[in-house]
């Protein structure tokens, strides 16, 4: 659907709650598990997201993207998730892993090891760095963008960012030097 569409859009229908659900579906389920590092409750806030998204779609006034607002409700819906008790206690990650087209069994074995260890140490960086690296590596998510969405200025979004990768390159390099010794 055309992206002007959702700007107008007061009810939703079937038909566009089913296209609104396959277009962002995957994309509103990675990043509630960036968040929350949980499965099953990623699958749990995807499924929120999308019930609350149907029932206030009329509120949606075209300030940002669609997917802007969707992730918005995510992030919301998964602080809440965490500031309950029972989401206090560790939760172990097996990694994260991506679809496509593999060369050879080697390659593609090399690669999933390399991709797991990158997730693993973004896994283990504070919220508020994952997030942030996660909106703008993965999502390719402007400055801006993500100010908007996490309520921040953009000065502040720049500032994280630079933390992140910082923290992201410390840990990525202590990652390295561990596996050698």
């Amino acid at each position: 659907m055309e992206p002007d569409y959702w700007k107008v859009i007061e009810h939703m229908d079937s038909n566009s709650f089913r296209e609104l659900m396959l277009t962002y579906g995957q994309d509103v389920w990675n990043f509630a598990f960036f968040l929350t590092k949980s499965h099953e409750l990623a699958d749990d806030i995807s499924q929120d997201v999308f019930f609350q998204a149907y029932q206030k779609i009329g509120s949606f006034r075209g300030e940002s993207s669609i997917r802007t607002w969707l992730f918005t409700i995510a992030r919301n819906i998964s602080v809440n998730h965490r500031r309950s008790a029972f989401i206090r206690k560790v939760i172990l990650v097996a990694g994260v892993t991506r679809k496509g087209t593999h060369p050879s069994a080697e390659t593609e074995m090399m690669n999933q090891t390399l991709s797991d260890d990158l997730w693993r140490v973004v896994m283990c960086l504070s919220v508020k760095f994952r997030e942030i690296l996660v909106l703008n590596i993965k999502y390719e998510m402007s400055q801006k963008e993500i100010a908007d969405l996490l309520g921040l200025s953009e000065g502040t979004v720049k500032s994280r960012l630079s933390r992140a990768r910082q923290k992201f390159s410390e840990a990525w390099k202590e990652e390295i030097e561990y596996e050698r010794a």
